[in-house]
């Protein structure tokens, strides 16, 4: 590949702002400074008036997920490169094994997907049941395939729910393997048992789906997540809070000096509970997701948690559905897939209604979409920074770019966009994912396989002082004389 200077631009990281130009050469980041000279025949990149930035890392996502009798429509290269065209370089998919499913078989399922992939990916990997094998197999995941996260779904009764005591062993093993347990906090026997009052009572339509999930069980999961976590002495991250009983929990723990980490979903930030009642049935069910969108008080707060920092990243939970899917529940709430889209929109819609609205500064924007996620799962420096050495993940953000955002013109593999006609402005107007250029002049040029896996070391220094601290409060043995 030919060296590429992006000249001219203002360089934007988690730290602040800078005039200077940036030099990449192969995959990495080679210099940074002002004014940098051009190697002989380096490509130059015109980024006047333009901000350069990490480029974005997606946290939550569900690439050619089996769920619900179907399978996600988005499969890892078409989700990646629409992820391109927004602006992310990265994403950190699920692999979700079955009840009784063999982890590590799931593990290598999910990376022959992945082999796709047009920009580089990571995996967290669920618990979803457990026993002595799966106990082993998270630690063969840890050392030798770079899995540094464990998902729980506290949600999903009779398929991928996790009970307490699951919880508790998973949360005791990543403690010990310096891993993160990572949580979709709803109480997922509460929910259960409202799904079937509330189609008892006649709703059957998509309006039924938020009624049988309401703020208050996401709140007691999410606090009863932390309390395990805080009892057994081990950092947690929530993924999409939704609700302020939810960030209610986290910011108590936080503020306690708890180890908690939180994830918001950009549609949250945005869309508020009133799709569900749209008259038209395959509208309001391209919406139905979970936790699903709430009243408006809700997005006022969530705004307020990442802008004080109780939120640290910003996700999609992209998991696409399309119509015909979604018909599966058509008579039935229950069983209409959960899922929405938005890889490819994430980062316009939050530099629209976050920065532009002056919520958000554009540090703020890049640690919220890349640095921060990149931080709390280590992969920082190598990725969500502008660093020498870094990997050569890179976005020219043109604040003055306006589009409208539709399902007739979005890259993502799905008929619906849950943003249909939000005009925004600022976008990706150059993607690099490492070092090839990958969107310009709104034209892709992904190409599959071109994605890397990215293993994700333990972490070390946390979890050994205090599993140190652990042994010494064990009460010790009185010898008898």
């Amino acid at each position: 590949m030919k060296p590429i200077l992006i000249r001219g631009g203002t360089l934007v990281t988690a730290d602040g702002e800078s005039r200077g130009d940036l030099l990449v050469v192969g995959e990495t980041i080679a210099a940074v400074g002002p004014k940098l000279d051009a190697p002989a025949g380096a490509r130059v990149i015109d980024a006047g008036g333009a901000y350069v930035m990490p480029g974005g890392i997606d946290p939550h996502t569900h690439m050619e997920l089996p769920f619900m009798g179907t399978v996600a429509s988005e499969d890892f290269f078409t989700g990646t490169s629409a992820a391109a065209a927004g602006g992310t370089t990265m994403c950190i998919d699920f692999v979700i094994p079955g009840p009784q499913q063999d982890i590590l078989e799931a593990f290598h399922q999910w990376r022959g997907w992945a082999e796709k992939a047009a920009c580089d990916y990571s995996f967290h990997v669920a618990i979803t049941w457990w026993s002595e094998q799966v106990r082993a197999q998270m630690g063969t995941l840890v050392a030798e395939h770079g899995v540094n996260s464990f998902k729980h779904f506290m949600a999903y009764k009779n398929a991928i729910m996790c009970d307490d005591e699951t919880l508790v062993n998973s949360f005791k093993r990543c403690r010990e393997l310096g891993a993160l347990p990572t949580l979709h906090a709803e109480n997922g026997e509460l929910v259960f048992v409202l799904q079937k009052d509330i189609f008892e009572q006649g709703i059957t339509g998509p309006e039924g789906h938020p009624l049988s999930r309401p703020p208050e069980v996401e709140g007691e999961a999410a606090n009863r997540a932390i309390r395990i976590a805080e009892a057994l002495g081990v950092p947690v991250y929530l993924v999409h809070n939704s609700c302020i009983d939810s960030l209610e929990a986290v910011t108590r723990a936080r503020l306690e000096g708890q180890q908690v980490f939180a994830e918001v979903l950009a549609q949250h930030l945005v869309i508020d509970d009133s799709v569900y009642r749209n008259p038209d049935w395959d509208t309001a069910a391209h919406y139905v997701m979970s936790p699903p969108f709430r009243a408006k008080e809700h997005q006022a707060a969530l705004w307020r948690g990442l802008q004080a920092g109780m939120l640290q990243t910003t996700a999609t939970d992209h998991c696409c559905f399309c119509t015909p899917q979604k018909r599966a529940g058509i008579d039935d709430f229950r069983k209409i897939p959960n899922g929405t889209g938005g890889i490819e929109d994430r980062m316009g819609v939050l530099w629209h209604h976050g920065v532009r609205s002056g919520k958000l500064t554009p540090a703020q924007f890049v640690a919220a979409t890349s640095t921060n996620c990149a931080r709390i799962f280590n992969i920082h420096p190598q990725k969500g920074a502008l660093m020498v050495g870094s990997d050569a993940d890179i976005v020219v953000w043109d604040p003055a770019l306006t589009r409208t955002i539709s399902a007739r013109t979005h890259h993502q593999n799905i008929d619906f966009n849950i943003y249909e006609g939000m005009e925004i402005t600022g976008n990706a107007a150059v993607t690099l994912s490492r070092g090839r250029v990958v969107w310009e002049g709104g034209q892709l040029t992904t190409e599959r396989g071109t994605g890397r896996y990215i293993k994700r070391p333990p972490f070390a220094s946390f979890w050994e002082a205090q599993n140190k601290r652990n042994a010494l409060a064990q009460p010790t043995a009185v010898k008898r004389s």
